[in-house]
């Protein structure tokens, strides 16, 4: 990784424009137009907010695995904001208009879709199932059919066509990246943003992908290491980020995480 320039280092300790704040992630004002810092916070949410508490390490964690995770899929030609992670906490990224839905591709029955249909937590799916949800906490992230979503002009069909295609390509690279791991990929969601060129604009990734945005159990036990383990009040949701990123072979390069803290 590349070293933090000697503006970068000046500026993470100077006091800086914030530009939107979320349930687990800030966005600062970059070193240059068109970047923003995104900083990884260690508050877990389940519920709409409904449910918090500060995981001590969580971000630390989440900024590693999903900046692995990105530098991957970018080598892939899947294209995504990452510029580069800075420190323990930030990422440089690039600036996008986000666009204002939650793409969430299902290869096995858990969550919302078990409740909704019936089905058995754990079922394997006849085939991958990608959904979109309204970015609205106030409405609870309403599921949204492809004819809300160009009704509303929340996004075109061709931006439509583009997300899917993205989205079954992250979901074939991860599902076999976990599977070398002994992690099973249950499901995930993803975000996407606008970036122009000229008069063009392109789909992008943004946002994060980490065991806050995935499902993840283990192959052979079907324990969660993900964000359920908070959800569920299953206790040990460091500990599960942890194994993640230590099956991931990323652990060796942060601090130690041990018992909810960093030491």
């Amino acid at each position: 990784m590349a070293k933090p320039s000697l503006w970068e280092k000046a500026h993470m300790t100077t006091r800086r424009k914030k530009i939107y704040e979320g349930k687990a992630k800030i966005l600062y004002e970059g070193p240059e137009p068109g970047t923003l810092i995104q900083y990884f916070k260690d508050d877990a949410t389940a519920f709409n907010a409904q449910k918090k508490a500060i995981l001590e390490g969580k971000g630390v964690i989440n900024n590693r695995i999903s900046e692995y995770v990105m530098v991957k899929l970018n080598s892939i030609g899947v294209q995504n904001h990452l510029i580069r992670r800075l420190n323990l906490r930030e990422q440089l990224i690039r600036e996008v208009e986000i666009i204002p839905l939650e793409v969430v591709c299902r290869n096995v029955a858990a969550g919302s879709l078990s409740q909704r249909f019936g089905l058995p937590e754990g079922q394997a799916l006849p085939r991958s199932i990608i959904e979109f949800y309204l970015k609205d906490d106030k409405l609870n992230d309403p599921m949204v059919a492809e004819e809300h979503i160009t009704a509303f002009n929340w996004a075109s069909t061709q931006e439509i066509d583009d997300m899917m295609a993205l989205t079954l390509r992250v979901n074939d690279f991860l599902t076999g990246l976990f599977a070398g791991v002994g992690i099973t990929l249950v499901d995930f969601k993803v975000e996407f943003g606008r970036v122009y060129e000229n008069d063009f604009a392109r789909v992008i990734l943004a946002d994060e992908i980490s065991p806050d945005s995935c499902r993840l159990w283990d192959t052979q036990t079907n324990e969660k290491l993900d964000k359920d383990r908070f959800r569920r009040d299953m206790g040990d949701v460091i500990e599960g980020y942890t194994e993640v990123a230590r099956r991931l072979g990323i652990m060796k390069e942060m601090p130690t995480v041990i018992q909810g803290g960093l030491h």
